[in-house]
């Protein structure tokens, strides 16, 4: 009897210990996880309903605004979820940060107003060349001083907004070295983060801009933020009218990366085998990714081949036509939220 009675108290204790496991893993390995990315949102132009592909409705805008000020979100200053995801440190859940291209007239009359109001800090990346023309859809360097006064964050953006996979390494120095003379001039200094115009980038063109002294720079393909991602092409969720409804919006706030490494091909500048190989290798066990799914904006939804347990290759059935492709891919991440991993190419014309 008293051998039962210690074996059960033994039992007992067993069961104590791995329920305050439980409690410690559910606490603080499950926000580690989930703190390890950040979703950042592209918007051009507000209230510009005559160029309805970069412009944003005011009502989807001052929506998506009550939907990031409802408690759910942290947005945080670009600068401060870069530097977190390249040292490694947590972010809160649902980290959010919110970028606009251009510099248009609209930002200054339409967007900064709203933003100021609900607290929300932006980057603004400049492209310099329409501003010093004093082009009336743009804004002003003193508009863009005031904005700089009140907390906002400004980009790099090239000179002229320049096809940078289309032009000479000379022409990409140039477009660099210019802009930067303008934001020390203007500005007084120059900026730390980069946004490639149209999202269009290279090995060799995200090498020159590092160069140029830049910490980070953006694309335009879809997807989070991650620890151990490539700093210099990071993805963004574009937002316009068309695709700035509140359904794919709460869904983009809300994605995880998926953890990836050894991505073929290796550059986003295709000059040559068209298609190319499509792969990556899965680098950490995430729910869901065996219901993961690849669409290609040429071809569909893709077969995937899985090779080994971890090993992701697509194999392409059309070419990339010229100019601008993307692939993407998604998997369910459980609790209504997905996983998303993207890449946007450009064929050579």
């Amino acid at each position: 009897m008293v051998n039962k009675q210690f074996s059960n108290k033994r039992f007992g204790w067993k069961i104590l210990v791995t329920l305050i496991g439980l409690l410690i893993y559910s606490t603080s390995i499950a926000p580690a996880i989930a703190g390890q990315s950040a979703v950042v949102f592209m918007y051009h132009r507000f209230g510009e309903s005559d160029l309805p592909t970069t412009n944003i409705r005011l009502e989807q805008f001052e929506a998506h605004i009550e939907e990031l000020t409802s408690g759910k979100y942290t947005v945080l200053p670009l600068p401060q979820i870069i530097s977190a995801i390249q040292e490694g440190r947590e972010l809160p859940d649902r980290t959010i940060g919110l970028t606009i291209d251009d510099a248009y007239l609209s930002v200054y009359k339409e967007a900064w107003p709203r933003l100021k109001a609900a607290n929300l800090p932006f980057t603004l990346f400049v492209a310099t060349d329409a501003v010093d023309r004093r082009s009336s859809r743009y804004m002003s360097w003193d508009q863009i001083r005031e904005l700089v006064k009140s907390g906002a964050t400004i980009g790099g953006h090239t000179a002229s907004h320049a096809h940078m996979v289309q032009a000479s390494k000379k022409r990409i120095q140039d477009e660099l070295a210019k802009s930067a003379d303008r934001y020390q001039k203007e500005l007084g200094f120059v900026p730390e983060i980069f946004a490639y115009p149209y999202g269009e980038s290279s090995l060799k063109i995200a090498e020159l801009v590092e160069q140029a002294g830049y910490k980070a720079a953006f694309g335009q393909h879809s997807g989070a933020l991650r620890k151990n991602g490539n700093s210099f092409y990071l993805p963004r969720f574009a937002l316009n009218e068309k695709y700035g409804d509140m359904s794919r919006f709460r869904m983009a706030a809300n994605v995880l990366p998926i953890p990836v490494d050894e991505i073929l091909p290796p550059d986003w500048y295709i000059t040559g085998n068209n298609p190319p190989l499509f792969g990556f290798t899965i680098t950490e066990n995430v729910k869901g990714i065996n219901q993961l799914a690849c669409y290609a904006s040429h071809e569909g939804q893709v077969k995937l081949e899985k090779l080994g347990d971890t090993r992701i290759e697509i194999r392409l059935t059309q070419p990339f036509p010229k100019g601008r492709s993307r692939i993407n891919c998604t998997s369910p991440a459980g609790d209504g939220r997905w996983r998303w991993f993207s890449r946007q190419f450009f064929t050579e014309k």
